[in-house]
């Protein structure tokens, strides 16, 4: 009997035993999997690109990013972590080359590497406050090559904001989004020499109608370091027709008060309107036609040579070749405008002109 109860004693330490080990196993694996979840996530890109103008001259481009001519070019080599906490998180986004100094034109040294830094806070599930400096939310395209399908950039995107720093609240609630923020004026990350440091309102608010279609009104306006007044709205709309075809739309008008002899003087306007045709007959391959009119009747983006403002009508064909994290980008554009502000080859103006461009870019 004694040796009946040793025995079964025994066998339920050592079922005990292997319960425990398990339980340890388990309690291993669970540790594994979290240790597993990166502390901070890293993205980055690199793009280089060839462009060729039929006018033989970097000159005839008013658009950000590709003011060359037979010339290899770098584009930008871009680095960003992020860190996620339990309501709090972190963004650090830095780039570096000639397209980074384009964007960052407002700030000079080590500064113009900074594309994004910002804090945000989540205090329940629905808001989320944030601090620090942003891409704007207007507009269509992005300063990061590899979010565009084409490589080149429109005129709203040249001439409307690039970055805001300041505090914006977001909130969501159900097929609808609203973010309200105060900013420094546009594309200032530090208030200019001499300057009064006044301040700028943005807004957007975003409706999803359904899975496939995306609304958003955008709005920015204040007081730039000229103490001119500005304020812009612009509509952005993304469509997804079915697996491979898709379509986008900006528009936006932008208008401004020049301060003249003590006072404001009366208001002009630039406005433009672009649509993006996206076809992906393959995983690998796609195209994008962008057509845009952008219309400077007041001549306040586009010099002319003369009191009258010039209107362009932008086209652009890009094929996209994918493979992993490679793009590669073929395009041809062509820019027609209503007054001789290009030029011909042999010096003499003219009213359009064509270009021919191979973009490389690599994201991780």
């Amino acid at each position: 009997m004694l040796q009946k109860i040793c025995a079964s004693g025994i066998a339920m330490a050592c079922a005990f035993t292997g319960y425990t080990q398990s339980l340890d196993s388990a309690a291993t694996i669970t540790e594994t999997t979290e240790e597993k979840k990166p502390f901070v996530r890293f993205s980055g890109s690199a793009d280089i690109y060839y462009k060729y103008n039929t006018g033989k001259s970097a000159a005839n481009n008013y658009t950000s990013f590709t003011g060359s001519h037979n010339s290899f070019m770098l584009g930008m080599a871009s680095i960003k972590a992020e860190h996620e906490g339990d309501k709090v998180s972190m963004v650090v986004d830095l780039g570096f080359g000639p397209r980074a100094r384009d964007f960052a034109y407002a700030d000079e040294g080590i500064t113009q590497a900074i594309k994004q830094l910002y804090i945000s806070y989540t205090p329940v599930s629905w808001l989320t406050l944030t601090a620090g400096t942003w891409a704007t939310h207007v507009g269509y395209e992005l300063v990061d090559p590899q979010l565009n399908r084409n490589y080149s950039m429109s005129y709203m995107f040249t001439n409307g904001p690039f970055t805001h720093t300041g505090i914006k609240a977001a909130a969501t609630r159900g097929k609808s989004s609203l973010m309200v923020g105060i900013s420094n004026a546009t594309d200032y990350r530090l208030p200019a020499d001499g300057a009064i440091n006044r301040k700028y309102l943005i807004a957007q608010y975003s409706f999803t109608a359904s899975e496939h279609l995306k609304c958003y009104l955008n709005y920015v306006g204040g007081t730039a370091p000229d103490t001119s007044k500005s304020s812009q709205i612009d509509l952005v709309v993304n469509e997804k027709v079915n697996d491979i075809f898709s379509i986008g739309y900006n528009g936006t008008i932008s208008s401004t008060k020049a301060w003249y002899d003590h006072k404001n003087a009366s208001g002009r306007a630039w406005w433009g309107s672009a649509i993006y045709l996206n076809l992906d007959p393959r995983p690998w391959f796609g195209l994008t036609l962008r057509s845009e009119y952008f219309n400077d009747k007041n001549q306040l983006k586009i010099p002319t040579g003369s009191t009258a403002g010039a209107h362009v009508f932008a086209n652009t064909l890009s094929a996209n070749f994918r493979k992993a994290g490679f793009i590669f980008i073929p395009e041809f554009r062509v820019d027609n405008a209503e007054r001789e502000i290009f030029t011909r080859a042999d010096g003499n103006a003219k009213k359009s002109t064509a270009s021919f461009l191979l973009a490389a870019i690599y994201s991780f």
